[in-house]
């Protein structure tokens, strides 16, 4: 008797990939009856993996202060309480900067799940370790810092040219050649010409004193940038190949690599070297300002608050959330760090782990509305009546010379009541904060990209 698949449906087995290799067993050996039957059994997949009949609970560590904030803080629990029936997660919390991400159900900036046994690429985005360091330059005078950070520092699309790039370390070059899902040369590429980069949106490069030492302070935030993407694109990829095998009935953005599987084991490698290259990005930056300026640095620290962070089998994904707990950060040395908006007090803050805050603070002030919404609010108003108005006082350069209004302080939520909310519910006490000077961001770079003067020149 030959056995095919029709054979395996009929018997009530549900077809898969595992059928082929099933057929060959069955049909070599001769089996049937019983026989047939328990060996099917011992090689059928497990049966699909089904959604928590209700949310995991998870705390929640904001209020709302206004009608804007209440619909915000609504769209956030709507969202986290989807999002908390995917099989994997056991827990959560939301910070006082939450806002939602996209579709109900996708983890919200300001949001931290934790899954057992799976890395969901989903709920760290494409902006892997997304991060921020700080260096202090001492007695530095802060516009000096400024004037050289911004010879050095690039923003906006793409990398640098090929005669500008900075160098790779050995270490991080061997552990993209050693793992297959970095090992490519597009991503290769990426990594040389993305080094010493900043990119877009809410990055930064801010220069204040300290409120404590009187010492200026320079602070960088970014990200992975194309690095970091190439690899979500690929962890996304093989995310949805389990979520068909296991867990159909998981929404796409939070499908999963389960971490025992060579998938598993291979992503987590890669999200370490993407930490790596992400330091030595906001190094390269601060090494280059230090040598420009010929001043030495006085201290250093760093932390990412977009990032996977393992304990035993528990994976706690931070979506825009700053670890306060020393063992998230095996290089840690020093306190975490918390901006604002450009016109606001970067916060040094430590803390303590709690029930409700899982070991995290915010990451910043976070938003209330879109940058469209955020756009149409200032409308009967010139960009530059904008700018003038809400950043009086200070040194803000766009490195595309084009004004984002939508990355003024306006934008943001009301930061002195994020800072309240931290009190009110332990999310971190402030130690120092740096006080604005100025800073660098990439502007509205798409208003003239080199691809529409092009197009422009062959009108």
């Amino acid at each position: 008797m030959n056995i095919t698949g029709k054979t395996l449906i009929g018997l009530g087995y549900k077809p898969g990939k595992w059928f082929g290799e099933a057929l060959e067993y069955a049909n070599v050996n001769l089996l049937e009856g019983e026989k047939l039957i328990n060996y099917l059994d011992s090689v059928k997949p497990p049966p699909m993996i089904d959604l928590h009949v209700e949310a995991q609970d998870f705390a929640i560590n904001i209020k709302a202060e206004n009608e804007l904030e209440e619909s915000n803080i609504k769209a956030v629990i709507e969202s986290m309480n989807e999002l908390m029936k995917t099989p994997t997660l056991v827990g959560g919390s939301i910070m006082p900067d939450a806002c939602p991400a996209g579709p109900k159900g996708t983890i919200p900036v300001g949001g931290v799940v934790i899954a057992k046994n799976a890395i969901h690429p989903g709920m760290h985005s494409a902006d892997i370790c997304c991060s921020v360091m700080l260096t202090d330059f001492g007695k530095a005078d802060p516009r000096d810092v400024l004037d050289k950070a911004h010879a050095v520092t690039h923003f906006g699309f793409g990398g640098r040219n090929r005669s500008k790039h900075f160098k790779l370390s050995k270490e991080i070059v061997s552990e993209i050649k050693s793992n297959p899902l970095l090992d490519d040369d597009k991503t290769f590429d990426i990594a040389r010409s993305h080094l010493g980069t900043q990119g877009d949106g809410n990055h930064f490069l801010f220069v204040g004193k300290s409120n404590k030492t009187g010492n200026t302070m320079m602070v960088t935030h970014h990200g992975s940038r194309g690095f970091g993407a190439m690899l979500f694109k690929k962890g996304m990829q093989i995310a949805e190949r389990f979520r068909k095998e296991i867990s159909t009935s998981t929404l796409r953005q939070n499908a999963w690599i389960p971490f025992d599987t060579k998938e598993g084991q291979l992503y987590w490698q890669a999200l370490q070297t993407i930490r790596k290259w992400t330091k030595l990005n906001h190094m390269t930056i601060h090494q280059a300002t230090a040598k420009k300026l010929k001043v030495d640095e006085h201290d250093q620290y760093w932390n990412e608050h977009n990032f996977v962070f393992k304990e035993d089998d528990l994976f706690y994904h931070a979506k825009g959330a700053t670890p306060l707990d020393s063992k998230f950060m095996p290089d840690i040395t020093g306190p975490r760090l918390i901006p604002l908006n450009m016109s606001e007090p970067v916060l040094i803050v430590e803390g303590e782990t709690d029930a409700t805050n899982l070991g995290f603070a915010p990451h910043g002030a976070g938003r209330n509305m879109s940058r469209t919404q955020h756009k149409k609010s200032k409308e009967g108003k010139t960009t530059e009546q904008v700018f003038a108005e809400e950043t009086a006082g200070l040194d803000v350069r766009f490195f595309s010379n084009e004004i984002d209004i939508s990355e003024l302080p306006s934008a943001y939520k009301n930061a002195t009541t994020v800072r309240k909310q931290m009190d009110e519910f332990g999310l971190g006490n402030v130690v120092d904060e740096v006080i604005p000077y100025g800073c660098i961001m990439a502007g509205d770079w798409q208003k003239n990209a080199p691809w529409k003067k092009r197009k422009r020149r062959f009108k």
